[in-house]
């Protein structure tokens, strides 16, 4: 995830709903992660923030 957060293998997608805005992937059979992707304006990086991890249930 640190290298390509897109990578086919995390199916990552984007969320809608309560959680617009944010993206999730899977890191795991049952595991997710709901993560937003910010820039930094003063360098333009971008860096991933992580806000939830757990299971399917847990995080939706």
């Amino acid at each position: 995830m640190e290298i390509d957060a897109f990578a086919v293998h995390l199916s990552t997608h984007k969320l809608g709903g309560e959680l617009y805005g944010l993206y999730a992937c899977s890191c795991g059979y049952d595991c997710r992660i709901v993560f937003s992707i910010e820039k930094y304006q003063e360098t333009g990086e971008e860096v991933i923030v992580l806000l939830n991890i757990g299971t399917h249930d847990d995080v939706y």
